[in-house]
């Protein structure tokens, strides 16, 4: 399996991303792509299941599948624990719920600060401050990125945390928080496919040696189920793609997985099916040509599936834009 240098040390490219998977499911999931190969575990306390996947990763443990060691997980701060005095009870939560002593990568979900929710009212607490209100909106609590990023580097000086960085930031924000940071961030994870190539942000990390993970990296599949996407909007029957599947010998998604690996970032691919997680991680016994990358990456029609500009206002009742 390939990996890419975050921080001090090296991530498994190729990662199971654990966005809506039901928590019945995950269990048995992490076992099977633990034993299949995956070490690279991307969660987040918003997806809901993360008591799940402790269980799931204690299971793998404590039948000898892999040591904690081998294994690379992430999960992430959710926009209501933004204030600084919220974020290591947050990542404690998380860190019970995980049943780890340590996240190898933490990461601020959202540039987007909303009012604090208890754990004991809700959890996780989603983007409504209160769903049995009136008119139930998204409350925003404007607290400063940088507070909440001398938090994080609070947790990385306790040992409760690898490396830390962030998630769906804009070139702003980067340029924003090097200016400040004392630990400086190792990782933007960004949704990044070939309708979304984001070329200049992805530089930009690079000149502060950020590393990149893409999610959604196959492009639409996850959103058409939510109605932010449309069946149309698939990335599998390009030709470009097509064509590349026959002469590699692969299929469409491995392809597109392809490209987003051989482009050096991670990817974070999402399936609760057997198969497909021995699939999406053979991704490296074949390389795509030059003029195959550059033929799928004019496939960029700069097309974001997960912009809080159009679902924020569309679900929670609350215009929120983060993106220009």
């Amino acid at each position: 399996m390939g990996t890419i240098r975050v921080g001090s040390t090296d991530m498994p490219s190729v990662g199971l991303g654990l966005w809506k998977i039901d928590s019945t499911e995950v269990p048995d999931l992490i076992a099977d792509a633990i034993e299949i190969g995956y070490r690279h575990l991307d969660s987040a306390a918003d997806y809901g299941n993360e008591e799940a996947v402790g269980e799931g990763i204690a299971a793998a443990l404590n039948d000898g599948l892999c040591r904690r060691e081998e294994l690379w997980v992430t999960s992430k701060l959710w926009n209501t624990y933004h204030r600084p005095e919220h974020v290591r009870g947050t990542c404690e939560k998380i860190l019970a719920d995980l049943r780890l002593d340590y996240l190898d990568l933490f990461l601020i979900h959202f540039p987007i600060s909303l009012k604090y929710v208890d754990f004991a009212t809700r959890y996780p607490p989603e983007w409504i401050h209160d769903p049995d209100a009136a008119d139930p909106a998204m409350l925003i609590d404007p607290v400063p990125l940088m507070d909440t990023w001398q938090a994080m580097e609070a947790l990385l000086d306790a040992g409760l945390v690898r490396e830390i960085g962030v998630c769906n930031y804009n070139a702003a924000l980067l340029n924003d928080l090097q200016a400040y940071a004392r630990h400086k961030p190792a990782m933007l994870q960004i949704e990044s496919h070939p309708h979304l190539t984001q070329e200049r942000l992805l530089r930009l990390a690079a000149s502060y040696d950020m590393a990149v993970t893409a999610f959604s990296p196959l492009g639409s599949l996850s959103y058409v189920s939510l109605g932010m996407a449309a069946e149309a909007d698939s990335l599998l029957d390009a030709d470009v793609v097509r064509t590349a599947a026959e002469r590699t010998g692969k299929s469409a998604a491995q392809v597109i997985l392809r490209w987003g690996v051989q482009r050096g970032h991670g990817i974070i691919p999402k399936t609760s099916h057997r198969d497909r997680l021995k699939e999406n991680l053979a991704l490296f016994d074949f390389e795509l040509t030059g003029e195959e990358m550059t033929a799928i990456a004019q496939l960029n029609k700069n097309r974001r599936y997960n912009d809080p500009g159009d679902f924020c206002e569309a679900a929670f009742n609350t215009f929120y834009p983060i993106y220009d």
